[in-house]
Order: C-alpha cells, then structure tokens, then sequence
C-alpha cells in the first residue's frame, strides 16, 4: 500500500483552519438566535432573555469568538461539546434515531470537533500560543 506524504510541520495549521472554520459557523448559529443575521431564527422569534434557547445563542456567539480567536481553547471547547451534546439529545433524537432524520447532523459534528479540540488544543494562530 503507497504511502501519502503529508508534512507533520503543516498539522498545527490544519488544526487552526478546522478551529476557525467550525468556530465561525458555530458563531453564526449565535448571530442569527441573538441578533436575527443573516435571516431570523426558525419562527421568526428571537428568544427571550435567559430562555434556554437564549443561553444557547449566548454560548454560540461568546463561545464561537473565543474559539476563532483561539483564546481559553480547551474550557470553551468542553463547554461547547457539552451544549451539543445536551442539544441532540433535547432537541434532534426524539424525533428519530437517525441523525439524518432528526436534522441532528451539524450537532454531532459540533460536539465531536469541540471534543477533539478539548484534547488537541488551538493549533497554531491562536491567542492562547501567544499567552504562552
């Protein structure tokens, strides 16, 4: 079996673009919960403060900067997989077992991106390198 080369120096980037790519459309949820861009949520109705569906927008906006930012990676992370978690199984699995049904795709890869980022750290292009 041929062995594709791939340079180990270009990991941290990869690493960066997948962080900052699933952070920026993570954040995206938030602007559209909290501030109705690009289009107003499903319904039409912003939440009302300190629902649960309002806390969730707040954790996506807040949550999705820090980690395009790159800054408190990990605790940001962990938190933000555990809202995934908690979302699928509120809101997607009781209207089917199969995630292609229940519309719970994107909350599945969420959890396990921000999972995996809990235990790979920010990769390169982030404010927590530069604390460091």
């Amino acid at each position: 079996m041929a062995k594709f080369p791939v340079p180990q120096r270009l990991a941290p980037y990869a690493l960066a673009a997948l962080r900052i790519i699933a952070a920026l459309l993570f954040l995206e949820h938030g602007t559209q919960k909290l501030l109705g861009f690009p289009a107003p949520p499903p319904g039409g109705n912003l939440p009302a403060a300190f629902t649960l569906a309002w806390t969730a927008g707040v954790l996506e906006l807040a949550g999705g900067a820090l980690l395009a930012l790159g800054l408190f990676t990990r605790p940001v992370a962990f938190v933000l997989s555990g809202q995934m978690a908690v979302a699928y199984f509120m809101a997607h699995a009781p209207r089917s077992f199969f995630p292609v049904l229940n519309g719970g795709d994107a909350a599945i890869l969420y959890c396990f991106i921000f999972l995996y980022l809990v235990f790979a750290g920010p990769g390169a292009l982030s404010l927590d390198g530069r604390r460091r």
